[in-house]
């Protein structure tokens, strides 16, 4: 039997499986699929203006009635340097050359504006918020607070989960090493923050009172149960739903996925200008050199757009940011709904024969 968690109790979900916002690969199929499943569908709002946001978000509940969370990045608004620019733009242009990209220019906006965002956050009520990349201020904490949304904040030590729990989160996400995409390092240097998923569960876990949602590295219900075991009270996943048909991204990112092997990812900046872990290709090998001339996030991911998008679009995975976890290996490419399935089966079987082996080992040690 699947045990309820703190984690399913607080959303009203039936298993304490939750998906990863995963901006740019995030569906309103994606979500429902896995809300409609009974673990926590969630929609990525990062990326999206507002009229996106609430667009998403009807679609969202046009297919499904249950519980979703939403997620956004902690940013502020970028002063790019004009000479960092030009040095970021030089890079590029022969990237954008062999792509039969016209010479780049410095965009209008470097990303969406966060307080419309949130506001938009606030207006759809999704029954959990997620943040990344910082902390929110505590006018806005309560502004959720005041609608009846949940908290969860992302945190890769033990000293950005009290940060997050004396802030008044509900619930904190532990995002191990092995995660793919974004590190939401806000504290110390990402190197120092580059904690493994086991090691760094039960220790968030025994930190704070909040309840803890493992991730970093999780594919199947071996994970799951895993995570429980070291006292989390729910698993997010976002790889093992990335290779899924209801996904967002370009066939050879799904490719990418399908051949992946458990040596192929790296974590680097090169790509958005924010450390974070993707499938090696050309365009990490050609940029990891000159990594120092790369301009911090949002604005490096601003200048590279059009070469992702024409990269995308011509089915080619070398200059494509290929976000993906270290299990990226064990993609299974099946409906959302399917896999989650899969994912319920495997975990209650783990934990049936984890209960029974430590009944028999429980047993011998009297006799």
């Amino acid at each position: 039997m699947f045990p309820a968690t703190a984690i399913s109790k607080l959303t009203g979900i039936e298993y304490p499986i939750l998906l990863a916002p995963m901006a740019g690969a995030s569906t309103p199929e994606l979500t429902a699929a896995v809300s409609q499943s009974g673990g926590l569908g969630a929609f990525a709002a990062a990326m999206l203006p507002p009229d996106a946001i609430r667009a998403g978000v009807a679609r969202v509940r046009e297919l499904t009635s249950q519980p979703f969370s939403m997620n956004l990045f902690v940013l502020e608004r970028p002063d790019p340097d004009a000479q960092q620019l030009e040095r970021a733009l030089e890079l590029l242009a022969p990237i954008r050359d062999e792509l039969g990209l016209p010479p780049g220019e410095p965009p209008a906006n470097y990303c969406e504006d966060n307080d419309a965002q949130f506001e938009a956050v606030l207006e759809a009520k999704p029954a959990v918020a997620s943040f990344t990349f910082g902390v929110l201020t505590k006018a806005r904490v309560e502004a959720l607070k005041s609608r009846g949304i949940l908290l969860m904040g992302t945190a890769t030590t033990v000293a950005e989960a009290k940060v997050w729990e004396a802030l008044g989160a509900d619930m904190i996400c532990a995002q191990g090493s092995e995660a793919g995409a974004h590190r939401g390092t806000f504290l110390a240097d990402f190197e120092s923050s580059l904690v493994g998923t086991m090691a760094l569960v039960p220790q968030m876990v025994d930190a704070v009172r909040v309840p803890v949602v493992a991730a970093g590295g999780i594919m199947d219900g071996r994970g799951i149960a895993a995570s429980l075991m070291l006292g989390a009270a729910g698993a997010q996943l976002g790889t093992a739903f990335l290779s899924c048909p209801e996904s967002g991204i370009p066939a050879a990112w799904r490719n990418a996925l399908m051949h992946a092997r458990d040596d192929q990812t790296r974590v680097s900046r090169i790509y958005s200008g924010k450390y974070a872990r993707g499938i090696v290709n050309e365009f990490m090998r050609k940029l990891t050199p000159v990594v120092d001339d790369v301009p911090p996030y949002p604005i490096q991911n601003a200048l590279t757009r059009a070469i992702r998008r024409a990269s995308g679009a011509a089915n080619n995975p070398e200059y494509l940011s290929l976000w993906a976890g270290q299990a990226a290996s064990m993609s299974r490419g099946l409906p959302a709904a399917k896999l989650f399935d899969a994912l319920v089966r495997e975990t209650g079987e783990v934990l049936r024969r984890a209960g029974s082996a430590a009944a028999s080992f429980a047993s011998s040690s009297v006799s």
